[in-house]
C-alpha cells in the first residue's frame, strides 16, 4: 500500500524507461511476426510434405509461428499497462505536488505524512494577521484530494501488479498471448474473473469447507466497493440467488457445521455479501434495474430450502444490515416491505410477529452479527436505513401507498408513526436466549439517528461534520413531539434511550435556543440568542423561518430532555454533550483572552452558563426521579444508580476539528456535538483535559455504601452541581487571562451557574415512568 510520501516523491524514471524498451520491444516484435506469418509459416503451407513429417513439422511451425503472434500481444499488453500505469503515478505525484505547493497560500501545510494542518495556528495569530484564514471546508477539500491522489496511485500499483504477474504466467514455455488495452481494460477482466471465482464458492453453498468461505470473505473485501465486480457478482449470483443461499446457511437442520463451529465465518460473510450488493445497487444499468425490482417482488414468496421457508423480505433485509445501498432502491424495498406486512396482518390487526411466521419448517437463522435470529424484516431493513441517511430520512418525512394496485383509493401510512408508535414490534430471542424487543427498537434508533444527524448511525468519528439539513430537523421535530410526548414510548421501546441519547446531542444547540426562552409555548428564540448554528450570514441551516423561530418551543425540550435523562445513557449522553457545548459558546461568545474587557460583554457568557446550568439540573433532577421510581430507597441498586449519575464525566472526550463537530467516544458510542465555532480552541481544549469528579468511582471503593439513599442523592446533586461548573472554570483558566481577570470570571460566572442550577427546580419536569406489574 502506497503512502503519501512515497507517491510524493516516487522516483517514475525507471518505469518510464520501461515503457520506452517494450515500446522498442513490440516494435522488433511486429516485424518478427510479420516474418514468421509471411516466411516461416507461409512457406510451410505451401510445402508439399507427405507422411509423418507432414504430422510433425508443420504443426511445430505453426505452433512456433503463433508464439511469435502471442510474443507480440504479450509485449504490446505489457507496454500498454505499464504506460498507463506511469501516467497514472505521474498524475498522482503532480497532483500531490501541486497541492503542496498551494497549501501556504492558503493558510495551511501538508507534512510528510499527508497530515494537513494551520501554517499559522488561529490562537497563534497577531492582532494584525490579515493573512488566510482557513476553514473547515477548506481543510476537508484538501485532505479529499489528498486522499483521491494517493488512492489513484493505489489503484494503478494494484491492478498493474496483478495484471503483470497474469501476463507473465506459469508457463516458461509458452506466452500468454492475453490481450490487455489499457490499465482500465485490465481492472474489469480483473473485477470479472474475481466474480466469477465468488459465483464458483458461492455454488457451494454451505457444503463449502471452511477454507473455501475464507476465500470468498477474501474476494469480497478486496472488491466490495468495486462496482463492477458487484454487479457481475449480483447479476450472476441473481436475485433469489442470494436469498436461496443465505436462507441454506440459515438452516439449522441440514447438516452443516459452519453455523455451528464457524460463526464468526458466516458473520464475516453477512457483513461482506451485504456490502457488495449495497455497492451493485447503485448501478443503473438495465440489468441492475431488474434485478432490484425482482428483489422487491420475490420478498412476498418463501424461501425453500430443507427445513425452511422464510420469507425473501426476511433473507434478504439481513443481508442490508452493512453497507451503503442505493437510496431510491432502499425506498423502493421498504415501502414493499411493508404493503406486504400490512396485507399479511390484515391492516394492522394481527401482530407483526403473525406475518413472519414460517410456512412450515424450523425457524430460521438469518443474522449471524449478534443481537437477534433475524427472523423480523423490519430490524435488518431499519439497519440499512441507518446506514444510509438520504434514504432513512426521505423514508420517515414521506409517506406509504399501502394499496398500489388500486388507483383510486388513497390510504396512505406514515412510516414515522407507524414504526415509533402504531407497529407491534416482534419480540426476538436474543444472544442470551431471552425474547426481547430490544433489537427491534434499537435498529430503529439507529435508523432514526441517521434520518436526524445526517451521518450512518456508526460513522467513523474522525473527520465527520455537521450536515444537517431542514429535511433531517424535520425529523427530530417529530422524534421531540413522540418521545418528550409521554414516558411510555421511550420505556417500553428497550433499547431506543442511547439513540434519542445521540439524537438529542445532535440538536443540543436547537433545545438550549429553546431553553433560554422565558415562555413554554413560544415558537419565537429570544431576541439576539448565543446558541443555534448558523451560517456566515446569520441564517438558519434549518431555513429562514428558522432565522429566529424554534424547532420546538421551551416546554417541548423540557419534556424531551427530562424524559431522555431518565434513562442512565440518555442521561450521560446528554450531559456530556451540554457541558462540552456550552464551553464552545462560551469561547465562542465571552471576552476573548488576553483583551481588555467591560462588564456589558459578560451578558452572553453569564446567559450561555445559567442555560448549561438549567439543562443539567433538569437532567440530573429527571435521572435521581426516575430512579426513586425504579429502585427501592436505600437498596443497594437505588445507591448504585444514584453513584453512577455522575459518571458521564468518564466519556473520554475526542476533539475533531470539522465542521464544528466534536466526537464524544463512550460507552454508547459516537456522539455528534455541535460546536458554536468551527476550530476548537482553548476552553475546549482546556475542558476535555480536566478532571471532574465521578462519584461512581467512590461507591465501586466501597466510600458510600453506608450512606443513605437520601444523603448519596444529595451529594450526588452537589457533584453534578460540581460538575456544572466546569465550562466557566475551563474558559477562566485560559492563561491569557491575567490573575486578576481570572479571579473575577471565576466568581462572576459561578455565580450564574449557581443560579442557572436553582432555576431548573422551577421547571415542571415530566413524570417519571411507572413500570407495569
Amino acid at each position: 500500500m502506497l503512502k503519501f510520501d512515497q507517491v510524493l516523491h516516487a522516483q517514475l524514471g525507471s518505469l518510464k524507461e520501461a515503457v520506452t524498451g517494450w515500446s522498442e520491444a513490440v516494435s522488433k516484435l511486429e516485424k518478427s511476426k510479420e516474418k514468421a506469418d509471411t516466411g516461416l509459416q507461409g512457406k510451410a503451407e505451401k510445402a508439399d510434405w507427405k507422411g509423418e513429417n507432414a504430422g510433425v513439422t508443420q504443426a511445430f511451425v505453426r505452433k512456433t509461428a503463433k508464439e511469435f503472434g502471442d510474443a507480440l500481444t504479450e509485449a504490446t499488453s505489457i507496454r500498454n499497462i505499464l504506460r498507463d500505469a506511469e501516467s497514472e503515478f505521474q498524475a498522482a505525484k503532480k497532483e500531490l505536488e501541486r497541492l503542496v505547493a498551494e497549501a501556504p497560500g492558503k493558510g495551511m501545510r501538508i507534512d510528510q505524512q499527508g497530515t494537513v494542518s494551520h501554517l499559522i495556528r488561529p490562537d497563534s495569530r497577531s492582532k494584525d494577521y490579515d493573512g488566510p484564514k482557513p476553514e473547515v471546508a477548506d481543510f476537508e477539500a484538501m485532505n479529499a484530494a489528498i486522499k483521491a491522489a494517493v488512492d489513484r496511485a493505489n489503484n494503478a500499483d494494484d491492478v498493474a501488479s496483478r495484471a503483470l504477474r497474469g501476463l507473465v504466467g506459469t508457463d516458461k514455455n509458452n506466452f500468454s498471448g492475453t490481450k490487455y488495452d489499457s490499465l482500465a481494460a485490465a481492472s474489469k477482466v480483473q473485477d470479472a474473473e474475481d466474480a466469477h471465482a465468488a459465483y464458483e464458492l458461492y455454488k457451494k453453498g454451505d457444503e463449502a469447507t471452511p477454507a473455501e468461505i475464507d476465500k470468498l470473505n477474501a474476494l469480497f473485501k478486496a472488491n466490495q466497493k468495486d462496482p463492477y465486480f458487484a454487479e457481475k457478482f449480483a447479476l450472476e449470483v441473481g436475485p433469489k440467488g442470494s436469498m436461496e443461499y443465505w436462507a441454506d446457511m440459515g438452516d439449522p437442520s441440514d447438516g452443516s457445521r459452519l453455523g455451528v463451529d464457524h460463526r464468526d465465518k458466516l458473520k464475516d460473510l453477512q457483513t461482506n455479501w451485504s456490502m457488495t450488493l449495497a455497492t451493485a445497487t447503485h448501478s443503473t444499468s438495465p440489468e441492475m434495474e431488474q434485478w432490484k425490482a425482482d428483489v422487491i417482488k420475490a420478498g412476498s414468496e418463501p424461501i425453500q430450502t430443507r427445513g425452511t421457508s422464510p420469507y425473501g423480505f426476511q433473507v434478504m433485509s439481513n443481508l442490508m444490515r452493512v453497507g451503503d445501498y442505493d437510496d431510491k432502491f432502499l425506498k423502493d424495498y421498504g415501502n414493499g416491505l411493508v404493503v406486504t406486512e400490512r396485507k399479511m396482518t390484515h391492516d394492522g390487526r394481527l401482530p407483526a410477529d403473525r406475518a413472519w411466521q414460517q410456512m412450515t419448517g424450523m425457524p430460521s437463522h438469518l443474522n449471524w452479527q449478534g443481537g437477534d435470529l433475524g427472523n423480523d424484516p423490519m430490524i435488518g431493513f431499519m439497519e440499512g436505513l441507518g446506514h444510509n441517511p438520504k434514504a432513512s430520512t426521505e423514508f420517515f418525512n414521506g409517506s406509504i401507498d399501502v394499496t398500489p394496485e388500486n388507483s383510486k383509493d388513497d390510504k396512505k401510512l406514515d412510516p414515522f408513526d407507524y414504526f415509533t408508535k402504531d407497529r407491534q414490534w416482534p419480540e426476538e430471542l436474543n444472544d442470551k436466549g431471552d425474547r426481547t424487543k430490544e433489537p427491534g427498537y434499537n435498529a430503529l434508533g439507529h435508523a432514526l439517528e441517521s434520518a436526524t444527524t445526517g451521518h450512518p448511525y456508526d460513522a467513523e468519528t474522525e473527520g465527520l461534520k455537521d450536515v444537517r439539513t431542514k429535511e433531517n430537523a424535520e425529523v427530530m421535530q417529530k422524534v421531540v413531539e413522540r418521545y418528550g410526548d409521554d414516558p411510555k414510548y421511550m420505556h417500553e421501546q428497550p433499547g431506543i434511550d442511547d439513540s434519542l441519547g445521540k439524537m438529542g446531542a445532535a440538536y443540543i444547540d436547537e433545545l438550549n435556543r429553546s431553553l433560554e426562552t422565558t415562555s413554554d409555548t413560544t415558537m419565537e428564540e429570544q431576541e439576539r440568542s448565543p446558541f443555534g448554528f448558523n451560517d456566515a450570514k446569520g441564517n438558519s441551516r434549518f431555513g429562514e423561518e428558522f432565522n429566529t423561530g424554534l424547532l420546538w418551543n421551551r416546554g417541548d425540550a423540557v419534556n424531551f430532555m427530562g424524559i431522555v435523562s431518565q434513562s442512565e445513557s440518555g442521561h450521560s449522553t446528554l450531559s456530556a454533550a451540554e457541558s462540552l457545548y456550552t464551553t464552545s459558546v462560551l469561547e465562542e461568545v465571552g471576552p476573548k483572552p488576553g483583551f481588555n474587557f467591560n462588564e456589558r460583554e459578560l451578558t452572553d457568557a453569564r446567559t450561555t452558563l445559567r442555560i448549561g446550568s438549567e439543562a443539567q439540573g433538569i437532567m440530573d433532577g429527571s435521572r435521581m426521579a426516575q430512579i426513586d421510581a425504579d429502585y427501592e430507597k436505600d437498596s443497594d441498586e437505588h445507591k448504585k444508580a444514584v453513584a453512577k449519575t455522575t459518571e458521564w464525566v468518564k466519556f473520554g472526550v475526542g476533539a475533531v476539528a470539522a465542521g464544528g463537530v466534536v466526537a464524544l467516544t463512550g460507552g454508547a458510542g459516537g456522539v455528534l456535538v455541535p460546536l458554536a465555532a468551527e476550530t476548537v480552541g482553548g476552553a475546549v481544549t482546556t475542558f476535555i483535559g480536566m478532571e471532574a469528579t465521578d462519584m461512581s468511582e467512590k461507591y465501586e471503593k466501597d466510600e458510600l455504601l453506608k450512606k443513605k439513599s437520601d444523603a448519596l442523592k444529595e451529594e450526588a446533586l452537589d457533584t453534578g452541581k460540581s460538575n456544572s461548573l466546569r465550562p466557566g472554570v475551563a474558559y477562566a483558566s485560559d492563561t491569557r487571562w491575567s490573575y486578576d481577570e481570572r479571579n473575577y470570571l471565576n466568581e462572576n460566572l459561578v455565580e450564574h451557574i449557581k443560579n442557572g442550577r436553582l432555576h431548573a427546580a422551577d421547571n415542571n419536569l415530566p413524570d417519571p415512568y411507572e413500570k407495569k406489574g
